[in-house]
C-alpha cells in the first residue's frame, strides 16, 4: 500500500520546502513549461513526505528523518575541490551555480540553467511516479548544472569530473549526459562541501548503441548533510555501463539508481561500498529494468556499519517478457562492526520471461575471530588487524574498475575514512 502522510499537519521540514517555493520560484530559471513543471513537483511535495507506509521508502521514513531543512544561502564562499583521478576535466557547480565551461575536445557542454530557459528539459522534470520524492525535490528547485553530449566514437583520454560543491543551506542540481554511440568515457560525479545542507541531486544518462561509460558517484558529504540523489540511465544496443558508488558521509542520505537496458546485447554493472558510521542512515535503491534479449548485468555492493549507523539496500530487477536470455546476478554483502549498527537487504526479482538466468543474494557478518586471532599472532596490533580484514573485504570491488589511476583514488579515500573512523 502507498499512502502518503496527511497534510493536515506538516512537519517542519514539509513547511520548509513549500514556504521555500514561494521565496524561490522568481529567482529559478525556465520557460513557462518548466514552470509548469515546477508547479507539479510541489503539489506532489504538498501531498507529504513519504513514510514507511510508502512500500519504496519503507526503510527510509523520510517524512521522520528528514526533520528540519536549513534555509538557502546566497554567499559563494565554495570553492571546486581538487579532483578525484589526476588530469580529470572539472566542471564545477558551486552552491548550485555552475562555472561557465571551457571547451572540451569530443564534448559539447552548456549550463544547465541556459537548458532550463530554452526549455530543453521540460520533460527530464516529470516525475517517475507518485513515490518519486528525490526527483520532485530536486524538479521544484534545481537551479543549474551541466549538459554534456559526447561525440559519437569518441574516446575521452581525460575523466570528467562533475562536482556539486557546497557551503550549507540548500543546493538543487542536475547533470543529463548523452553518450554518443561507440563513445568511451569516464565520468566522476562528486558531491561534497561543508556545513549543514540539504543536496538534491539529480543525473542522467543516455549510453548510445556500442558505447562504453564508467560512472562514478563519490559521496562525501558532511556528518550533518541530507543528500537525496538519483541517477538515471539507459543503455543501448551492445553498449557497457559500469556505475561505481562509493557513500562515505552524510547524516540522511537516499542514493536511487534507475537503470533501463533497452538495447540488445546491453550490460550493466553495478558495484557499491556503503561506509557507515556515527548514526548515519543511508539507503542506496536500485529498480533495473531489463526490456531486451540477451542482457547482462551484476550489482555487488559492499557495507560496513560501525556506530549506531544504519544501511538500506534495495534492490529490483525486472525483467520483461520480450528479455529471453537475460542474465542478472545481484548481491549485497554487509560487514557489521558494531552491535548498535544495523543494514536491511531488500533483493527482489520479477521475472515474466522463461529463458533467463537470474539470481540474488545477500549476508550479513561480523569479523570473524579466527582471522583476528591469525594476524595478532603474527604480531599486528588488533586495530590494523581488523582494518586490514575490511580492506580485503572491499577491495574485490574496487579493483574490478581495473583502470590502476581509479582504483588508486578510491582507495586512498577508503584510508581516509579508515583513519577517521577505524
Amino acid at each position: 500500500m502507498n499512502l502518503h502522510a496527511p497534510t493536515t499537519t506538516r512537519t517542519a521540514a514539509e513547511a520548509a520546502l513549500i514556504d521555500g517555493f514561494a521565496d524561490r520560484i522568481s529567482d529559478l530559471p525556465g520557460d513557462a513549461d518548466v514552470t509548469v513543471r515546477r508547479d507539479e513537483a510541489l503539489e506532489q511535495l504538498k501531498a507529504g513526505l513519504p513514510t514507511r507506509r510508502v512500500e519504496a521508502w519503507h526503510y527510509t521514513d523520510l517524512r521522520r528523518l528528514l526533520s528540519s531543512v536549513p534555509a538557502h544561502k546566497l554567499e559563494t564562499d565554495a570553492q571546486a575541490v581538487a579532483p578525484l583521478i589526476d588530469r580529470a576535466l572539472v566542471l564545477p557547480v558551486v552552491n548550485g551555480v555552475a562555472a561557465n565551461p571551457t571547451a572540451i575536445e569530443g564534448v559539447s557542454v552548456s549550463r544547465l540553467a541556459d537548458r532550463l530557459i530554452d526549455g530543453d528539459l521540460t520533460q527530464r522534470l516529470a516525475a517517475a511516479g507518485p513515490d518519486d520524492t528525490v526527483g520532485a525535490i530536486n524538479a521544484a528547485f534545481v537551479s543549474d548544472g551541466y549538459w554534456l553530449e559526447i561525440a559519437e566514437n569518441a574516446e575521452l583520454e581525460r575523466a570528467l569530473e562533475l562536482q556539486n560543491v557546497h557551503s550549507g543551506g540548500q543546493v538543487h542540481s542536475r547533470f543529463a549526459v548523452k553518450a554518443g554511440a561507440g563513445s568511451k568515457s569516464t565520468i566522476v560525479e562528486r558531491q561534497t562541501g561543508t556545513d549543514d545542507v540539504l543536496v538534491s541531486s539529480v543525473s542522467h544518462l543516455d549510453v548510445g548503441d556500442g558505447a562504453e561509460v564508467l560512472w562514478i558517484v563519490l559521496q562525501e558529504q558532511p556528518e550533518a548533510a541530507s543528500h537525496l540523489a538519483q541517477f538515471t540511465a539507459s543503455i543501448g544496443k551492445d553498449a557497457k555501463l559500469t556505475v561505481f558508488i562509493m557513500n562515505s558521509g552524510g547524516k540522511l542520505v537516499r542514493q536511487e539508481v534507475r537503470v533501463v537496458a533497452t538495447g540488445e546485447g546491453s550490460e550493466f554493472r553495478l558495484r557499491g561500498i556503503n561506509l557507515l558510521a556515527g548514526e548515519t542512515h543511508c539507503d542506496v535503491t536500485m529498480v533495473l529494468d531489463h526490456l531486451a534479449p540477451s542482457t547482462y548485468s551484476t550489482e555487488t555492493v559492499r557495507n560496513v556499519v560501525t556506530g549506531k549507523a544504519n544501511g538500506v539496500f534495495q534492490g529490483q530487477i525486472r525483467v520483461a517478457r520480450d528479455a529471453q536470455k537475460t542474465d542478472a546476478k545481484m548481491a549485497c554483502n554487509t560487514l557489521l562492526l558494531s552491535d548498535e549498527g544495523g543494514f536491511s537487504a531488500k533483493p527482489e526479482l520479477e521475472i515474466f520471461a522463461d529463458d533467463v538466468a537470474c539470481g540474488h543474494g545477500a549476508t550479513v557478518t561480523e569479523i570473524e575471530a579466527d582471522h583476528l586471532f591469525y594476524l595478532m599472532a603474527r604480531g599486528i596490533d588488533e586495530k590494523t588487524a581488523r582494518g586490514l580484514l575490511v580492506k580485503a573485504f572491499l577491495a574485490e570491488v574496487i579493483e574490478e574498475l581495473e583502470d590502476e589511476a581509479v582504483i588508486e583514488a578510491l582507495e586512498e579515500k577508503l584510508a581516509a575514512w579508515f583513519a577517521a573512523h577505524g
